[in-house]
């Protein structure tokens, strides 16, 4: 389920994109400034930002600005939401690192349709929404994960892993990350648990040698990536 930060000062609006949004088998954070949106960052990592150009503290493009900067957020998609429609003010945005721009009043379709799309992008997804990597592929629709084209069996917790890495692939998180983010509803968890799950998810993916896709990174955290061989 993708999670989506909506950094927008205006209560309506965010009550109405949580709606939109939940109806699209999206999660929603919000926050109504900068400084709050800033706090949301340092709790979990979206998987794309819906930013306000007017904020109460900040511009929306200040908090861009730091975000590619940021080593560890820099790679987070933004779709800017702004009512300043004239065309220097879309091409700032653009030039400053914004993937998207859709100015105010929108309709939720048109916004669901442009989040999608950055997405897709992002995450290296097809129109239909399915994730590849390598000879490793995933369909959210079906459920069907396959290796060169032979189905993979997975439980429903390792299907869950392997989604949320190939979703995110390249990127490092921690067992307290993918706690969060694979576990939510779940209310006594231990990192033990993420270890056990992953070497579940090697076990299922070994037959069809793609088990070395799942990295260990020492001190770390786990990934799913291209480059290097998996660790104990």
């Amino acid at each position: 389920m993708p999670m989506i930060l909506l950094v927008e000062d205006e209560a309506p609006i965010r009550d109405m994109l949580r709606f939109a949004l939940s109806r699209a088998g999206m999660e929603m954070l919000d926050a109504d400034d900068v400084r709050a949106a800033e706090r949301q960052l340092a709790l979990r990592r979206p998987d794309l930002i819906l930013l306000d150009w007017m904020l109460p503290d900040e511009t929306g493009l200040t908090l861009l600005k730091r975000l590619r900067k940021d080593k560890d957020r820099h790679d987070i998609p933004v779709i800017m939401l702004t009512a300043r429609a004239g065309e220097e003010d879309k091409i700032k945005g653009l030039e400053i690192g914004a993937d998207d721009y859709i100015t105010k009043p929108f309709s939720p379709p048109e916004l669901i349709a442009r989040i999608n799309a950055v997405l897709r992008r992002a995450t290296g997804a097809d129109a239909a929404g399915a994730l590849q990597t390598g000879r490793l592929s995933l369909n959210p629709a079906t459920h069907l994960v396959q290796c060169d084209g032979v189905e993979i069996d997975l439980g429903p917790t390792e299907y869950r892993l392997l989604e949320f890495l190939l979703s995110h692939a390249e990127r490092v998180y921690s067992r307290g990350q993918l706690l969060d983010y694979v576990w939510p509803d779940v209310r006594e968890r231990e990192e033990r648990t993420v270890d056990v799950s992953i070497r579940r998810l090697r076990k299922a993916l070994a037959p069809h040698d793609c088990d070395a896709l799942i990295r260990t990174v020492r001190g770390a955290g786990y990934c799913l990536s291209m480059k290097g061989t998996a660790g104990a």
